[in-house]
């Protein structure tokens, strides 16, 4: 099943969860005063550090980086 999703998509099941817990956050971040270090908790990190990670990985900027842009 990875194999057929990954040869239909180009993505992994991972990156296909990685990317809507992105976009959730991403909505969190500006629709919300949510801190990034709730925002992490409640989408199932153990520490807000992954979460800032992998949102700097996929975006490139930290979650606060994001607000800052989008709230400007």
């Amino acid at each position: 099943m990875d194999n057929m999703l990954k040869k239909e998509t180009g993505k992994t099941p991972q990156e296909h969860m990685q990317e809507k817990v992105i976009e959730i956050a991403k909505e969190r971040i500006v629709g919300t005063r949510d801190t990034a270090s709730q925002i992490a908790y409640s989408s199932g990190f153990r520490y807000p550090q992954h979460l800032c990670r992998l949102f700097k990985k996929r975006e490139g900027c930290t979650p606060n980086e994001y607000h800052t842009r989008m709230i400007s």
